[in-house]
């Protein structure tokens, strides 16, 4: 199998308390899996969530579609991967888990992220110019 490009990568396991009945990870950890990611990306892009709300801007998710394809287990490791774009006004995430060592998909996602700049939808500078680069 192809090895698909990312921007950004994070190693992390799962937690016996994320899984269900079933013994797998409940379908709504995965959204905590990315989210942690995309803010561990914005930090390595010094970008703070903190210091954005703050100053007035608060970025928020607007939308979130996911595609379950192998399930994680209690104790696998796995590498939650993303890339982002640009339409409009949104910051789009495109996020994939991987199950380690085997590199097999868990689970696709589109993350669809908006900016309140004071109170308003709006376009964010800083974050274009955080990400500029990868658009």
């Amino acid at each position: 199998m192809n090895k698909k490009t990312y921007i950004f990568e994070l190693p992390m396991g799962v937690r016996d308390y994320e899984c269900d009945v079933e013994g797998i990870v409940n379908n709504a950890n995965y959204l905590h899996y990315m989210e942690h990611t995309r803010h561990q990306f914005l930090l390595t892009e010094g970008v703070s969530f903190i210091d954005l709300h703050h100053r007035g801007i608060d970025c928020v998710v607007a939308r979130i579609t996911v595609n379950y394809k192998t399930p994680l287990r209690s104790d696998d490791q796995f590498l939650s991967c993303l890339n982002i774009k640009k339409e409009g006004v949104k910051y789009v995430f495109l996020q994939d888990i991987y199950r380690m060592p085997d590199r097999q998909l868990c689970m696709r996602a589109t993350v669809e992220t908006v900016c309140i700049v004071n109170g308003k939808l709006s376009d964010c500078q800083e974050l274009n110019a955080a990400f500029g680069k990868y658009f």
